[in-house]
């Protein structure tokens, strides 16, 4: 198994995509790239005076799908053009920001960049940083789409990314 931590704006609609995608064992929300001591807390991260980004970690089987296919699928369903915002949520905590664990997903994080941005009007801005301490999220933003389908947020932001997913990586996704 290996681990990849990727933030592009609100955890719950990052976490709701790779929950879907072939060979990922566990999604877990979180946080981390903060400035501040101690176990941030979700209101203390969404102040925006942490330094932390909303983020998840992905437990995922390398023999199932590769590294670059995860990268691949973060930045297709999120938009790394804008700076510390996605939709309506802005601030840094909100960043587009690829956590690398070792000098490969370092490389591999880059040569996906480099190799979408031609695809993308405006430039990409999705930072790249050496993984540092993750803080799990509290309870509540665990599994928070398949807790919480009904609520507006979800419908209206979550269900069209997931929709964009089932249409760009559809041979990547577990089976229904």
């Amino acid at each position: 198994m290996q681990i990849a931590t990727v933030g592009g704006g609100c955890f719950w609609c990052t976490e709701a995509v790779f929950q879907e995608v072939k060979g990922v064992e566990k999604v877990v929300s979180g946080y981390s790239g903060g400035n501040v001591p101690g176990r941030p807390t979700y209101r203390e991260v969404c102040s925006g005076l942490t330094g932390h980004a909303e983020v998840i970690q992905v437990t995922f089987d390398a023999n199932v799908i590769t590294y670059e296919d995860i990268l691949v699928i973060f930045m297709t369903t999120h938009d790394p053009t804008t700076l510390n915002q996605q939709g309506a949520d802005r601030g840094t905590q909100y960043r587009s920001v690829i956590y690398y664990h070792d000098d490969n997903q370092k490389e591999i994080a880059e040569i996906v960049v480099k190799e979408l941005t031609p695809y993308y009007e405006d430039p990409i801005v999705t930072e790249i940083s050496e993984a540092v301490t993750f803080y799990e999220a509290e309870k509540e933003h665990q599994d928070y789409y398949k807790n919480n389908q009904a609520q507006g947020y979800c419908s209206f932001v979550i269900t069209p990314k997931l929709m964009k997913l089932r249409k760009l990586h559809a041979d990547k996704l577990k089976s229904a």
